[in-house]
C-alpha cells in the first residue's frame, strides 16, 4: 500500500462495516467499510477502481465453515461485482502455497477453492500469488518463531530435511507493483514466488540467518503437537475462539516442502526479491 501511494496511486482499502478507521492504514489511503459478501457494495466501490487487490483471507478455525467467508465467498462476490460493473480491471488475487495441497488442512482447501471460482470467470483478467509464509514489519504470525530463533531456540515440528521457502513483505509489495504494470502478461496465471534462495531454507540454515548466538534446534514430536492440537481445538469449541493450531494446521506444519519458484513471474514482469532471510531478519530485529 505504501509503495503504491508512494507513486502517486490512489488506494482504497475495503474494511469491515460497522467498526472504527483501521490505525495502521494511513491517512493517505481512503477506507470504504464494505462486507466482503455485499456483492452491490461491492460493485459500486470497485466500479471505478483501475485494478482490485483481493488479500482478505481467514487462517485460524475449527470448521471448514471458519474459513469460507474470506477464502471463498469473498472471492466469488468480488468477481461477480466486477462483472456487474462491467469491469476490465486486472484483479489479482493473493492466495498461499497451501492452495497446492488442498487435501491437508481445511484453510488449504478453502485456498484451493477460492482459486476454483476464478476458473468461473474466463473473461476476466485475474492472476494468482501462492507466497509462502510472509514476515516483516507488522507481521503476527510468524514474528514469535523468529523471536525465539533470534534468542537461539529452533523448535520445529517438520522433518529434519524438510524445506521452506519465505518471502519478506516488501518483496511481496514490490511483486504486486510489478503485476500492476504488466497485468495482460500475467493473464489467468498462478505464480508461487518465494525470496529467490535456491531450494528454500533448511531449519539449520534458518537458525543461522536469524540467530546472532549460539543457537539449538529441538524438534517436536508429531504425537504431541497432534494432543495439543486436539485439546486446542476442544478448548476452541468450549470457549468460543477460532484456533490457529489445529490438527490440519499440524498437518501443513509436518509436510516436507513448502517452496516457491520466480522464474515465470520474473519472466513476465522482470521482478527479482530483493530481500534474504538474514538481510530481513535485521531489519526486523535491528534496534
Amino acid at each position: 500500500m505504501s509503495m503504491l501511494l508512494e507513486q502517486g496511486v490512489r488506494v482504497r482499502a475495503m474494511v469491515r462495516p460497522g467498526k472504527k478507521a483501521d490505525h495502521r492504514i494511513t491517512a493517505a489511503c481512503e477506507q470504504v467499510p464494505v462486507s466482503l459478501t455485499d456483492i452491490e457494495g461491492l460493485t459500486q466501490v470497485i466500479s471505478d477502481c483501475s485494478a482490485v487487490i483481493y488479500c482478505a483471507g481467514s487462517v485460524r478455525g475449527r470448521h471448514a465453515a471458519d474459513f469460507a467467508t474470506a477464502n471463498i465467498k469473498g472471492v466469488q462476490a468480488m468477481l461477480e461485482a466486477m462483472t456487474n460493473a462491467n469491469s476490465e480491471s486486472p484483479f489479482l488475487l493473493m492466495s498461499s502455497l497451501a492452495a497446492g495441497k488442498p487435501h491437508l488442512s481445511d484453510y488449504a482447501n478453502s485456498k484451493y477453492a477460492g482459486e476454483q471460482v476464478l476458473q468461473d470467470f474466463p473473461a476476466l483478467s485475474w492472476t494468482i500469488f501462492r507466497p509462502p509464509a510472509v514476515y516483516g514489519p507488522g507481521d503476527k504470525e510468524m514474528l514469535p518463531v523468529m523471536k525465539m530463533m533470534r534468542r537461539g531456540l529452533l523448535a520445529h515440528a517438520g522433518p529434519a530435511n524438510q524445506r521452506l521457502s519465505l518471502l519478506h513483505v516488501d518483496d511481496l509489495a514490490n511483486a504486486v507493483v510489478s503485476w500492476l504494470s504488466a497485468p495482460d502478461r500475467c493473464r489467468h496465471q498462478t505464480y508461487a514466488i518465494d525470496d529467490g534462495t535456491p531450494g528454500g531454507y533448511s531449519w539449520k540454515s534458518m537458525a543461522e540467518a536469524v540467530c546472532v548466538r549460539k543457537f539449538r534446534i529441538l524438534s517436536v514430536p508429531r504425537f504431541l503437537l497432534e494432543g495439543v492440537a486436539g485439546l486446542n481445538l476442544l478448548f476452541s469449541g468450549l470457549f468460543g475462539y477460532l484456533p490457529m493450531l489445529s490438527p490440519g494446521k499440524v498437518r501443513e506444519l509436518v509436510e516436507a516442502e513448502w517452496l516457491g519458484d520466480n522464474r515465470a513471474f520474473t519472466l513476465a514482469t522482470g521482478w527479482q526479491p530483493q530481500v534474504n532471510l538474514k538481510q530481513g531478519a535485521e531489519q526486523l530485529f535491528k534496534t
